[in-house]
């Protein structure tokens, strides 16, 4: 025997179930105008101000996702999009947990044309979080909190493909080994993070600065000429050295070597250059600064045909 629910217990039935969720139910026309909402008066301050009756669907999406949310509508209506959810986040950003997600399913009249939409709208702040979380707990480097070689070679391949100017810094702090030998790993994972904030000190706003070893760190110097980044870069060589002093007693000295390089068409030649860069500076008895350019200048100036690769040792 079928249960027979009349339009009557059908809408009680609607407003006891959008009384038990967190979920906002609405309802909108074809144009996007939000015609009635469940429960009433239950939408956060950061939707429209709490007040969604009336509203468009722009209102409520900030404007790099208001195409997606009224494409969402479109296919709705046009029976094409039943069941996926649009991700959008509010006009107020400074709001925490701003995150929502939008799904639709049209309204037919008797004679099977659209006449507007049925919606849940839902907080999906708690999500974005955690995969925000999990987003920087993969990028970044826990010790130093700088972003680790994923982010780095990520960031690198993105400054490639745009063709975005600059250069690439390498940095090896010097006997770092030989650091952990004598005075402890503790003392040496101090020494990393007073030394990743002493290169976030001295670099520019739009440098990004990436513990991409164990005392390797890597810096992206976007739209930076060779000489304004050779300029950063001897900068923070002799800060480190003037800093820590000359060596005596228990004191070793510290100091650090840096290889840099024009960022070029691919990332592994680019990569391949610091690092070569990085090998000549330690080769020439470290506590200093090699370019990409003045290797290749040494290179062809002395034996015809020598491979620079094969000549200088990491």
């Amino acid at each position: 025997m079928g249960v027979m629910i009349t339009p009557q217990e059908s809408s009680a039935l609607y407003e006891l179930l959008a009384e038990q969720t967190t979920d906002i139910i609405i309802k909108t026309d074809c144009d996007g105008f939000i015609r009635h909402v469940l429960p009433a008066g239950a939408a956060p301050p950061e939707l429209a101000g709490g007040r969604l009756e009336g509203c468009h669907l722009l209102d409520l999406v900030d404007t790099p996702f208001a195409p997606a949310v009224m494409a969402g509508l479109r296919a709705t209506l046009a029976g094409r999009q039943e069941s996926k959810w649009v991700e959008f986040r509010s006009p107020r950003q400074a709001v925490p947990g701003n995150w929502f997600g939008l799904r639709m399913r049209r309204l037919l009249d008797e004679d099977d044309r659209p006449y507007g939409a049925v919606g849940i709208i839902r907080s999906i702040a708690e999500r974005r979080s955690f995969e925000e979380r999990l987003f920087a707990a993969a990028m970044t480097d826990p010790l130093t909190g700088l972003t680790n070689r994923s982010a780095f070679s990520w960031m690198l391949q993105h400054m490639v493909e745009g063709a975005v100017s600059g250069c690439l810094a390498m940095f090896d702090i010097d006997h770092f080994k030989a650091i952990n030998l004598k005075f402890g790993h503790a003392a040496g994972d101090d020494l990393l993070v007073v030394f990743a904030d002493l290169v976030k000190s001295l670099t520019r706003s739009q440098d990004i600065i990436s513990r991409i070893g164990g005392e390797s760190f890597g810096v992206l110097l976007p739209h930076a000429t060779s000489d304004q980044a050779e300029a950063i870069c001897r900068r923070i060589v002799t800060s480190l050295a003037e800093a820590c002093g000359p060596a005596g007693g228990d004191r070793l000295r510290l100091t650090v070597s840096a290889g840099l390089a024009p960022i070029e068409h691919s990332l592994d030649a680019t990569i391949k250059r610091a690092e070569l860069a990085l090998a000549f500076a330690k080769a020439r008895g470290r506590n200093r600064v090699e370019t990409a350019s003045r290797q290749r200048s040494y290179w062809q100036g002395s034996i015809p045909g020598s491979d620079p690769e094969s000549r200088i040792a990491h």
